[in-house]
């Protein structure tokens, strides 16, 4: 069951004719490439998450290294399944929202929202500070300036996605390839040898490895499951952006995820293996990845080749964001919980509003870090298994509504994924409440909070407007339109020109002030309006203070009140100038005076724009 309703003749989003705008939309490798980067950048941290939590328990601890990478291949394979699911039927996109939005109920699917919104903003920021960390480390002379790099970045991928999702999608195309072909290859090579061929990366460099501990507990094998557990972010995102995709939609979409499902099980179950085949212990200031490429290719341009795509794609991961989280903005607004302006789609179907909103509040985030990833990773990956768990949960309660085909078995494997993920969000949040998950704890409410502030404020702007009811048919009433002028000109002939046609009664108004030089002025228009004889009176108001839009207001008011059942127009003539810049040179009356009537009065404004040019 989808979360939209289908109007009576409409063509099912899988079913779409063919038009212009589908070939600014995604292809199954496309869309691999430009919603798969932070799930394929995950496996320069996953694994070397893992070890580092079974280092406390020694040598003993790292031999259940692959063990524990076999449980996330596991629990990945379940999420693949479950999310191919979600795109058939879901194919709207929105992911874990569009499911618990149709099963969980309303609440829910803004818990869920918020997770998704959360992880897809701190996934910038993580990304991009990662990227840029890792060409500091090869150019130490750059650390001071790593700040501004992480802005320039992450303004040059804002750029990439604002000119639309296929144009990113090709421009990452590249960096996605070679990374994934260097680690197969990287991976291929170590399977055949039986030692390392190179230790010089971790040469000097002090080990972590405890070596007292030799217990190894069920709390810390499952500490060490949720760790790598971060390996698993991003595999939503193809799922949460479906209408991205060139139809078929839904069908394109799963083949992306089940390609990421595939190379992503690979990576991180090979890595692991080559862990445990060559001995590695995690040492301070050297990644496991560098030390495997170090193991398994030696200390030569291969191993560059591998730091730099790594770097490269750490930093454009951030893409998976800029792909996923439009769409869910735009979900979030149809259904009255954002702005209306999030829904919108400039050309290139580029959802502009949901991408700069993204990049405002990452840049808040990098700022606020100083550009260290250190301060942000504690913040990561919490509200993506928030958003598992939700998704899988919801998925049972849907296979037991459509009884289909199998649906026993299908709601078994999503309930056994929402169990596993459920308790990874629990160990994580809880390993990493002090280091800074109470933030999540304290922000993913307060966005609900904000969903439902939103709805309601959309719900009493309905009402008023009688949305979903018939009106009453329009009818004619006597109108008044006030012109307010200051001088003769073309300007002041348009404008009541303009006037007449849509008033059955025009009148001018002039503000005059006590000063002589204005009652000079005031005169002299006053003769120029005689002779002119336009049939149209000149009102004078009078104004003891210098103000222009509060005696106009007040006339307003008064005629307002004098013929209550006519309809007041207030027509503010303006003149548009040939260059941007020549607006600096204009008076800006015509603001003050719409904005006092709009603040003190009903009555209808309309500025008329004047073209000089």
């Amino acid at each position: 069951m989808s979360v939209l309703t289908t109007t009576p003749g409409a063509t099912p989003a899988d079913e779409e004719p063919p038009d212009a705008g589908e070939r600014h939309r995604l292809t199954a490798v496309t869309g691999l490439a430009a919603l798969s980067l932070d799930a394929m950048a995950s496996v320069a941290y996953g694994p070397e998450a893992i070890v580092l939590v079974l280092a406390a328990a020694g040598a003993n601890g790292l031999g259940f290294t692959l063990p524990v990478t076999l449980a996330i291949a596991a629990l990945l394979a379940v999420l693949v399944a479950s999310y191919r699911q979600v795109i058939a039927a879901f194919p709207d996109g929105g992911g874990s929202y569009a499911v618990a939005r149709a099963h969980l109920g309303r609440r829910t699917s803004l818990v869920a929202a918020g997770s998704l919104v959360l992880d897809y903003v701190l996934n910038v920021a993580v990304a991009v500070t990662a990227g840029v960390a890792a060409l500091t480390s090869a150019f130490p002379t750059l650390y001071d300036d790593r700040l501004w790099l992480c802005l320039v970045v992450l303004a040059l991928i804002t750029a990439v996605n604002l000119r639309g999702i296929v144009e990113s999608a090709k421009a990452f195309i590249v960096p996605t390839v070679v990374f994934a072909g260097s680690i197969l290859v990287l991976i291929a090579v170590g399977l055949f040898r039986s030692e390392p061929v190179s230790t010089a990366t971790a040469a000097g460099h002090a080990s972590v490895l405890s070596e007292n501990a030799t217990t190894v507990g069920a709390l810390l094998l499952l500490k060490a499951f949720a760790s790598g557990c971060s390996a698993l972010t991003g595999v939503e995102a193809i799922a949460n952006a479906v209408p991205s995709f060139r139809v078929p939609r839904a069908r394109r979409a799963q083949h992306a995820e089940v390609a990421l499902g595939a190379v992503l099980g690979v990576m991180l179950i090979g890595l692991s293996v080559l862990i445990s085949r060559f001995h590695l212990q995690p040492v301070e200031g050297v990644t496991v990845l560098a030390q495997l490429a170090d193991a398994s290719l030696g200390h030569n341009w291969a191993f560059y080749v591998i730091l730099f795509a790594t770097m490269i794609l750490l930093a454009l991961s951030a893409n998976t964001s800029f792909g996923g989280l439009p769409v869910l903005l735009k979900l979030l607004a149809r259904d009255n919980h954002l702005p209306h302006v999030f829904a919108l789609k400039a050309d290139r179907q580029v959802h502009r509003h949901g991408v700069l909103a993204l990049a405002v509040v990452s840049t808040a985030l990098i700022v606020f870090s100083g550009g260290d990833t250190n301060t942000l990773v504690p913040l990561f990956a919490i509200g993506v298994f928030v958003g598992f768990t939700i998704a899988q949960v919801g998925m049972v309660r849907h296979w037991r509504t459509e009884h289909g085909p199998g649906w026993r078995g299908k709601a078994l494997l999503n309930g056994s994924g929402g169990l596993l993920t459920g308790v990874a969000a629990v160990v994580v949040t809880a390993t990493k409440f002090e280091e800074g998950a109470w933030l999540i704890v304290i922000a993913l409410p307060l966005m609900v909070v904000a969903f439902e502030a939103v709805h309601r404020a959309y719900a009493r702007i309905g009402e008023r407007l009688g949305l979903g009811r018939i009106p009453e048919h329009p009818r004619r009433d006597r109108s008044v339109v006030i012109v307010p002028v200051s001088s003769l000109s073309r300007l002041t002939s348009e404008a009541l020109t303009v006037a007449a046609s849509l008033g059955d009664e025009v009148r001018a108004v002039t503000v005059c002030h006590p000063d002589p030089e204005d009652r000079s002025a005031l005169h002299a228009l006053e003769c120029s309006w005689a002779e002119w004889d336009p049939g149209v009176p000149l009102v004078r108001l009078s104004s003891e203070r210098r103000a222009l839009g509060g005696p106009i207001a007040a006339y307003v008011r008064d005629v307002m009140a004098s013929e209550p059942a006519a309809r007041v127009t207030v027509l503010i003539p303006e003149t548009e100038p040939e260059r941007l810049w020549q607006r600096l040179l204009q008076n800006q009356r015509g603001a003050v005076v719409a904005h006092a009537v709009r603040k003190e009065t009903d009555a209808v404004i309309c500025r008329l724009r004047f073209r000089l040019f």
